[in-house]
């Protein structure tokens, strides 16, 4: 009998809000998962900046020792209304560029409150 696979996740997108929300638990969640991908030794592949659940993640992957790879859009990083990517940073056209860039360069996908809006936004 042929064994279940074992592919392993080296590089996992997180889609998530750059806003804290309402309720602590999120940020606990968002804070904890940055550290498991730094356990585990998975680079994070995000929408870039340092805000809200996204901030969270990305620190404290960083801080964990991973790599993390901020995708911005070059208008919304010449505002500079998502803050400083918290690592590597791949400057893309647009947000549909955006979107594209963060789905070839990861093996899976996270979803945390908020992520509507980095989703759908045109």
């Amino acid at each position: 009998m042929a064994s279940p696979s074992t592919k392993r996740f080296t590089n996992i997108c997180v889609f998530g809000g750059t806003n804290y929300g309402n309720y602590r638990e999120f940020v606990d969640a968002a804070s904890h998962l940055g550290k498991v991908l730094a356990e585990r030794k998975i680079h994070l592949v995000y929408g870039g900046g340092n805000l809200g659940l996204m901030g969270c993640v990305s620190r404290d992957a960083r801080d964990g020792g991973s790599q993390v790879l901020g995708i911005v859009p070059k208008p919304m990083a010449a505002i500079d209304i998502i803050g400083k990517t918290n690592d590597e940073k791949l400057a893309v056209l647009g947000m549909p560029e955006r979107l594209t860039a963060r789905l070839h360069h990861a093996d899976a996908f996270i979803a945390l409150p908020g992520i509507l809006g980095a989703i759908t936004h045109p």
